[in-house]
């Protein structure tokens, strides 16, 4: 398996491994619209024999506190198929994203979802840090990685993704 990014050859089987994944359309058709309007910042995917078995998109948000807005980059989608899951294929996916958003000079990451699967990645709670997600999720699913040290000192406020999410029901 290799992990690369994404090519426009890849397009149809990105969205076919997000919508067999979620088993519905919306994260693929988010992933498609990101695309679209340019806010795919990184856009990996995992080959294997010539077929795309998992992908991962980071994309543009922000933290707005009373004092300044402070740009991060959201996670999410990640997608493996579902036949390949539960072998590595989304961890390595997502520790090569993060690794190439550090070395680009990303300070910040937010993401949405399951703490006991993102806190292995160096993600933590966010409402510690009196940050919120503008779609409040449960308590403990939204956190923050810093990728250089000291990133969040001083930042407060609601964490925003791109408005393309707010499609995703």
């Amino acid at each position: 398996m290799i992990i690369r990014k994404e090519t426009v050859g890849d397009i149809a089987g990105v969205h076919c491994v997000e919508a067999l994944a979620f088993g519905r359309e919306a994260e693929a058709d988010l992933v498609d619209a990101l695309r679209k309007h340019g806010k795919a910042t990184l856009s990996l995917v995992a080959e294997e024999a010539g077929q795309i078995v998992g992908h991962v998109l980071f994309s543009p948000a922000r933290i707005e506190g009373p004092q300044r807005t402070t740009p991060v980059e959201g996670l999410g989608p990640v997608a493996v198929l579902p036949e390949r899951q539960g072998q590595g294929i989304g961890s390595a996916l997502i520790r090569a994203g993060l690794e190439q958003l550090h070395q680009s000079g990303c300070r910040l990451v937010m993401v949405e979802g399951n703490p006991h699967y993102y806190t292995r990645f160096g993600f933590q709670d966010a409402t510690s840090r009196e940050i919120r997600c503008e779609f409040n999720p449960p308590p403990g699913c939204f956190m923050l990685q810093e990728l250089v040290a000291g990133a969040l000192e001083g930042v407060s406020g609601t964490a925003y993704y791109a408005v393309e999410f707010q499609a995703v029901g």
